[in-house]
């Protein structure tokens, strides 16, 4: 059996603004499936490239039994692309139609290798992916987010490379999409590095690997047990910490009973001398014996107050690694309408469902959108924003509304974080913007870089924070798959922010688990041709 791995062997990778981003990274990966966690920005998706060899490391080596493939998290075809292009075939395609209309060339014939069955595999894995009505000449910049995403995973395990790294591969993907990946994934035989903050996926997979800034750190263990090794770490950190605080605490008080009878023994002596009870030069004798102590006390003192000083240092950094993410609920609008939103005969311009749509939706209403990919769920949202003209129906809503979609259209990637945030919240003071900026671990560096440079994760929390914190709060929420892109410890902050939210919502989401810890109150299923309103 041939062994495959991938080994980073003192990888450091430093920012075209000096900062490193990591620094003398060390592991090895084999064929056990691996999951890779991490914050935003700490630069997961950098390395994933730096594994794939699409990235040179700024020092340090990475080494490959064989060719790697790498699945990027951003999808983004291209006007004129093709199916086949999205799915990374088109190369070897072109070559074996070149090879049928009469080639003889030798570039051709290694393009095509040992796949002269490749028009047929790919047939068979869109068909198995649940597109079967797709060609490898269909155009790809028509399919909505979660059909781009099956067709390029479709092309990643027809891919013959040793190891597969796949960056967010469930992000878009509907419920059925999510529960065949895991299928697939558990049946490729070959190296496998999953970059994701999708709990049920991760639960599936054998071994954690945590990207932090003091490096790469694997947990023998699925999801769940990770989870539990991080809650034990930070009651370990707190513990910590307060037990250096109390230390600290008994070693001043120490210091100041020591000052206390260095000062009484000085009175007593300057006493004694005054009476004249004893010769001069025992009391001398005695003075200098008091003072070399003292003088020995202090440095012992000041010596210990250093390593105290510093294992509180280190025990703060720690927690303060370990932090959590805090998302603010807006606060209640003022004067809610009892109907926020009314759709009436709603018939909408693209989407798998044709039927017309009737709801109305109060305060107090909850609600998420599901349904399969291309059923029209973003499609419904982008037309109660606004951003859509329906075929024909009625829409209306009270209030002000905010709309978060996948894309993150309401942030200007040429702008900083600041910047958007204070456009949208001019009165609030900015050290109380760059608090809550900071609550969301987006630092000072960060939020005043322009957008565009973050992560993907980073993004949506400032997109979210320009919304949230924006002078005038929203009555209606609409998030499209807000959940993408967010690491777990920022997926929990949006979901206890979402929860203590006492606005309208509608979200689009496949991700059962986030569901269910939002406190909905209806589902509105999007099944072609028809739709469904339900209690959860």
């Amino acid at each position: 059996m041939t062994k495959r791995f991938l080994t980073l062997d003192n990888v450091s990778y430093t920012l075209p603004d000096g900062r490193a981003l990591f620094s003398q990274l060390n592991a090895q990966f084999d064929q056990q499936p691996t999951g890779l966690v991490g914050r935003n920005g700490v630069g997961k998706s950098l390395l994933a490239r730096i594994l794939a060899g699409q990235l040179t490391p700024s020092s340090g080596h990475c080494k490959a039994s064989g060719p790697v493939y790498y699945l990027p998290q951003q999808l983004a075809p291209t006007a004129g692309s093709t199916v086949a292009d999205l799915a990374g075939v088109q190369p070897v395609l072109s070559a074996l139609e070149r090879i049928e209309q009469g080639s003889a060339a030798e570039k051709d014939f290694d393009a095509l290798g040992e796949h002269w069955d490749i028009r047929q595999r790919l047939h068979a894995a869109l068909e198995n992916a649940g597109l079967p009505g797709l060609s490898p000449n269909s155009p790809a910049d028509t399919l909505s987010g979660g059909e781009a995403m099956r067709v390029a995973l479709a092309g990643a395990m027809l891919s013959a490379a040793d190891f597969l790294i796949l960056d967010e591969p469930s992000n878009h993907l509907d419920r059925p999409s999510r529960q065949a990946l895991v299928e697939q994934l558990q049946q490729w035989s070959r190296g496998l590095i999953v970059i994701s903050h999708d709990r049920e996926l991760l639960n599936t997979l054998g071994r954690i690997v945590e990207l932090s800034p003091s490096g790469l750190r694997s947990y023998g263990g699925n999801y769940a047990f990770y989870a539990e090794c991080k809650a034990n770490e930070r009651q370990a950190a707190q513990q910590q910490l307060e037990h250096c605080k109390l230390e600290r605490r008994r070693e001043e008080q120490a210091m100041r009973e020591q000052r206390d009878r260095q000062a009484h023994r000085q009175a007593r002596g300057k006493q004694t001398r005054r009476e004249g009870s004893q010769a001069k030069i025992l009391l001398d004798a005695q003075q200098q014996r008091s003072e070399n102590f003292s003088g020995k006390a202090q440095r012992q003192q000041a010596a210990r107050q250093t390593i105290l000083r510093e294992n509180l240092h280190n025990a703060q950094q720690q927690l303060e690694r370990e932090a959590e993410i805090v998302m603010h609920a807006p606060p209640t609008p003022m004067a809610t309408p009892r109907r926020v939103l009314t759709l009436e005969n709603l018939v909408l311009p693209f989407g798998g469902c044709s039927a017309p749509i009737t709801l109305s939706l109060t305060s107090a209403q909850r609600v998420a959108v599901v349904g399969a990919n291309g059923s029209g769920k973003s499609t419904l949202l982008k037309v109660i924003a606004g951003q859509l003209q329906a075929l024909s129906g009625h829409c209306q809503h009270s209030g002000k509304l905010a709309y978060l979609d996948q894309r993150l259209t309401t942030l200007d990637p040429s702008q900083t974080v600041l910047t958007q945030i204070q456009a949208a919240n001019p009165d609030t003071p900015e050290s109380q913007l760059r608090m809550q900026l900071a609550q969301l671990d987006l630092d000072a560096q960060k939020i005043t870089a322009p957008s565009g440079t973050l992560s993907g994760g980073e993004q949506l929390k400032a997109a979210l924070a320009c919304l949230l914190y924006a002078a005038l709060p929203p009555a209606l929420l609409l998030l499209d798959e807000p959940s993408n892109h967010l690491d777990l410890p920022s997926l929990i902050a949006l979901e206890t922010m979402l929860r203590a939210y006492r606005g309208s919502l509608i979200t689009v989401s496949h991700d059962e688990a986030f569901l269910n810890a939002l406190g909905l109150t209806h589902r509105l299923s999007l099944e072609p041709p028809g739709i469904s309103l339900s209690a959860w």
